[in-house]
């Protein structure tokens, strides 16, 4: 009884410390706090987002003094009904107020306008779809008498317009977090399948008897790309059952709020920008599995590195309606979430240089990711190798 417990200690402790002292433990024990934080991020990202889909934005083409005090006014009121009990304001300096025509201009604005007001104050036109003109009238007419100082109301003149810029607008904001959602969905399933495959042939040893036979690169690059050609096949194959799918049930295409760039392009588009990101995220795949002994380490030093991805696509997320804005342009240059900004610029500009200079700029740090990948493939998977023919060779001599 007491051998058969102090045999137990002793594989007890082996087992503890090899546990506690193994490079992914503490990988393990950050674990439980991912969940939560993507939890909290996605839903504050997803209020943040409607809230700036939402977000009305008034333009304001009055002359330069009128300007100012509607902007005061504007202050003033936010101090005591809230940031978002008022419409906020843009100044259109290169506007003519008595022009007939000021109703293009929500249209041609980069930011989307939810209405224009020109006029005066005494006399404010407000200009826009009847929906939004209806909504805000009374605002508009509150902000005119708050910068007149005046007690007698002011009657705000309306001018309806069939379709404005921001409504546009808001469906290519909705076609790009689309894009976005299907990117990081395929890269995540997808890229995992890089991990699985490698994680069996290491156990079957079949990774060591390729080793032998041929150069660890092409080992290593030759997993990656024969992977993406699966996952390319999979998502042609998927892409035409639910277009087949969709038009059988709904008898016909449904019409879907279209790009700025077109859907050809847009569509060429998502397959190029999954590709670099299917691209990253599998060679640090192949790298990470490399350096794990066993599937228990593989699968927690995976982790970390699928809970980084959706943080970066959170990133992206959360920049959809900030273009042009800084924390939009680090999204668009950082490498691994710059396929999912971009993405959603395909949606919203209709400039196509930009996604060149983005492939090029991914395709270059893809290799950098790759060859540094490759040197941690290859130092750990011949450590592997001459470990498992050290101990063959122990066991021949005591045999």
């Amino acid at each position: 009884m007491i051998e058969t417990i102090r045999a137990a200690f002793v594989i007890a402790r082996r087992d503890f410390a090899a546990i506690i002292f193994s490079k992914s433990f503490f990988f393990f024990l950050l674990g439980p706090l991912f969940p939560l934080i993507i939890g909290i991020a996605a839903g504050g990202l997803g209020q943040q987002v409607r809230q700036d889909i939402d977000r009305p934005v008034i333009g304001v083409a009055l002359d330069e003094r009128q300007s100012a005090k509607l902007v005061d006014a504007r202050a003033a009121l936010v101090k005591n009904l809230g940031n978002n009990a008022i419409p906020e304001l843009l100044l259109l300096t290169d506007v003519n107020p008595t022009a007939p025509d000021i109703g293009t201009r929500l249209d041609t604005e980069a930011k989307p306008l939810t209405a224009i007001v020109s006029g005066s104050l005494e006399a404010p036109v407000l200009t826009g779809s009847e929906r939004d003109v209806k909504r805000w009238r009374g605002k508009i007419a509150l902000l005119s008498e708050t910068a007149l100082s005046g007690s007698d109301p002011v009657a705000v003149k309306t001018d309806f317009v069939a379709a404005t810029g921001s409504s546009k607008k808001r469906t290519q904001i909705a076609t790009a977090q689309g894009g976005q959602i299907i990117l990081i969905l395929l890269t995540m399933i997808l890229a995992g399948m890089v991990l699985s495959n490698l994680v069996e042939e290491k156990t079957n040893k079949i990774i060591e008897i390729l080793a032998a036979a041929i150069p660890m690169d092409a080992i290593f690059l030759g997993k990656l790309f024969a992977m993406l050609g699966m996952a390319l096949v999979g998502i042609t194959v998927w892409s035409s059952l639910g277009f087949i799918g969709v038009s059988v049930i709904s008898a016909g295409m449904p019409n879907l709020p279209a790009p700025a760039i077109g859907w050809p392009i847009f569509c060429v588009l998502m397959v190029l920008y999954f590709s670099m990101a299917y691209l990253l995220l599998g060679s640090l795949f192949l790298g990470i599995g490399a350096m794990a002994t066993t599937v228990r380490e593989v699968q927690t030093l995976s982790m970390p590195v699928t809970m980084g991805q959706l943080l970066v696509f959170f990133l992206a997320a959360l920049t959809v309606t900030k273009l042009g804005e800084p924390l939009e342009w680090f999204a668009v240059v950082f490498p691994f979430s710059s396929p999912f900004a971009m993405i959603a610029r395909a949606a919203q500009m209709d400039n196509i240089w930009q996604h060149g200079l983005a492939l090029i700029w991914q395709a270059v740090f893809t290799l950098i990711i790759i060859r540094f990948s490759v040197m941690l493939f290859r130092r750990n998977v011949m450590k592997s190798g001459n470990s498992a023919r050290k101990k063959s060779f122990l066991a021949r001599i005591r045999g």
